[in-house]
């Protein structure tokens, strides 16, 4: 997209040669005829060009006969297609990172001498900065053939393998050399991770532990090592094996937390989340239908945008934020973009982002690169270079791909260390000396799973996989309420489930209390939850004693209804409290409460108070 032209519709090819000098009228007519002219005025060579390009009206119907058409032919096919594209499109201006990405090249424009002076190709002749007449676009359509759109090429299997190219030169014999690297392709299923992962967090925040920026509402270094203690099989990468200077940093440790809030399942007090009214709904509710309400509402949240994880580029929070487009059109393009990918089936990123340009389904990150720079101010994303959407909206996607939607379980994903996977800015100023753009530039493939094709609507339900029993018991269910772990290390959420329904007695062995059991089920928790884990973490049924004994904790827990706030009104003596609360008038507003008080419910206050007007008494305020 061009940002310092504006273009706009040329209404005739006429006025376009209008406004042309002399010298690219001569351009224009040696590329229409092999005859060479003498003609040097402006008004002869407009005439000149206009005639080798009509149409006989006598012939309207012979379009063999259109000189348009032969001239058509006499282009090669990268430059029919050019033409056709513009023919055909919603626009009359040639796009050319649209063009690129779905045909893969440029088409021939002309040659340019040294002063930087075009000579256009015959191509170059019907169009003007890049806009075509709309009176050729019409003529054009009648016979170039309508494009096809760009349609994906799914794989049935992935490589095992990613082959790194990079050149290498030698400081003695200044030759360059290829070298090629073969790296192992990492794949993640990661609905059974996000089903695990939410009910970690929800529990995480529910107990008060996950602090966040009351600025910013990012997780700290402290809040991220705290979440990735808890995912399951942890972050996407390791980065204990990489230098200071090639650290990835976290993913979707990061993401979870701001998933929370834009999902609307916790709210910031003080540094503190807590869990919102729909957050301890969650804590029950299906999984796959509280992660399809967080992606819907992560589409449209305010509360972050993705784009300032792309940490290289700079300027977004100062002059540069005013240029961003909104975060909510952007995911609603990859949005769409996912939902055209076939379930079940591996897709290339690459070949996702050239469909999604290539078919106009791209969008903008900025309105005003010239206030976005790497490395420091005076570098900024000004020049063509950078503006290609490889640099900015490609490596956007790439991080709401890989930290939102893998995070919350809607695409598998196949990733190779992001340092040198995509080398698409070696020759760009200031950014080549990096090893990655993105920590995200090593997402190669992704594949939408049956989670994700019920979080994008794509079908009806989703079946869960039963809970997991364990082939090797992990903990033994004891008749007196003693739980001990007896297997492997427990996964984090799981030892935290169990600290908030027992107590922890020593390093290995926690018993079920009823104090901590009272709470949890007072905090909304069901213990169907406990006891389905116990289950699968033993691969036995629960002892009896345990079965009773969470019975009865249930129903002591159940016993008793809070219904709301009342006031606690003492009267004069036993008699009158007795009076007032068997009056017909004020019976319905109040209750004994021992002998001398009467309990008023607050919503029924004002009711109350008439009534005991009318009863001859009055209650001071």
């Amino acid at each position: 997209m061009r940002y310092d032209i504006q273009l706009l519709p040329i209404p005739a090819f006429a006025d376009a040669l209008q406004q042309q000098s002399v010298d690219d009228l001569k351009k224009i007519a040696a590329q229409i005829s092999d005859e060479k002219n003498r003609l040097v005025r402006k008004a002869d060579l407009v005439n000149f060009i206009r005639q080798q390009l009509s149409i006989d009206p006598g012939r309207l119907r012979q379009v063999e006969n259109d000189p348009l058409q032969g001239f058509w032919r006499k282009l090669d096919s990268l430059q029919q297609a050019a033409i056709a594209e513009v023919a055909h499109g919603p626009n009359p201006w040639f796009d050319p990172d649209r063009f690129e990405a779905k045909h893969g090249q440029s088409p021939n424009w002309g040659q340019r001498d040294h002063c930087y002076n075009l000579t256009p190709s015959l191509l170059g002749v019907f169009f003007f900065n890049g806009v075509m007449p709309d009176d050729l676009r019409r003529r054009f359509k009648s016979f170039a053939p309508k494009p096809e759109p760009v349609r994906l090429s799914p794989l049935s299997e992935l490589p095992a393998e990613w082959v790194l190219t990079d050149e290498k030169l030698d400081p003695k014999t200044r030759a360059t050399t290829v070298v090629q690297k073969p790296v192992p392709i990492t794949i993640r299923l990661t609905d059974r991770a996000a089903i695990h992962d939410l009910k970690a967090i929800l529990r995480l925040i529910d107990a008060g532990k996950l602090a966040v920026s009351d600025k910013t509402s990012q997780p700290g270094i402290a809040a991220v090592r705290t979440v990735d203690a808890l995912l399951l099989g942890g972050d996407f990468y390791d980065d204990s094996d990489y230098p200071e200077e090639q650290k990835i940093g976290p993913i979707r440790a990061f993401a979870w937390p701001m998933l929370a809030q834009g999902g609307k399942l916790a709210v910031l007090s003080g540094k503190i989340l807590q869990l919102t009214k729909a957050g301890q709904k969650a804590l029950t509710d299906p999984v796959e239908k509280t992660l399809a309400q967080m992606w819907r509402h992560w589409l449209k949240t305010t509360v972050f945008d993705e784009f300032l994880r792309i940490d290289l580029i700079k300027g977004q929070t100062g002059k540069g934020k005013r240029g961003l487009t909104a975060p909510s059109g952007r995911r609603a393009a990859l949005h769409q973009a996912l939902r055209g990918c076939p379930p079940g089936q591996w897709i290339g990123v690459n070949d996702l982002f050239r469909q999604m340009w290539a078919n106009g389904a791209g969008f903008e990150i900025t309105r005003d690169p010239y206030n976005l720079y790497v490395s420091q101010p005076g570098y900024d994303l000004g020049s063509e270079d950078y503006r290609h959407w490889r640099l900015l909206q490609a490596r956007y996607a790439l991080c709401v791909l890989f930290e939102y939607a893998a995070t919350l379980g809607l695409i598998d994903v196949a990733y190779i260390p992001p340092q040198g996977a995509r080398r698409d800015y070696g020759e760009l100023w200031r950014i080549a000396r990096w090893p990655f753009v993105s920590r995200y530039d090593g997402l190669l493939y992704l594949r939408v799973n049956p989670l994700g094709a019920y979080c994008l609507e794509l079908t009806g339900h989703y079946q869960p996989s039963a809970p997991e029993i364990a082939s090797t018991p992990l903990v033994r269910v004891l008749p007196n309420l003693e739980i001990a772990a007896i297997g492997p290390h427990l996964e984090p959420a799981d030892a935290m489930l169990l600290d908030s329904y027992a107590e922890k007695i020593s390093d290995a062995v926690w018993k079920l209390d009823q104090d901590r059991l009272i709470e949890a089920l007072e905090n909304g928790h069901e213990l169907t939850a406990l006891a389905e884990l116990l289950v699968s973490l033993s691969g036995q049924p629960l002892p009896e004693t345990v079965e009773r004994f969470l019975t009865d904790m249930n129903h002591r827990a159940r016993s008793l209804q809070a219904q709301g706030t009342a006031k606690l009104i003492e009267c004069a003596d036993a008699m009158l409290a007795t009076l007032i609360a068997n009056d017909s008038r004020t019976k319905p507003f109040c209750l004994l409460a021992g002998e001398r008080h009467l309990a008023v419910p607050v919503e029924g206050e004002t009711r109350f108070r008439s009534a005991l007007r009318k009863l001859g008494y009055g209650l001071p305020r």
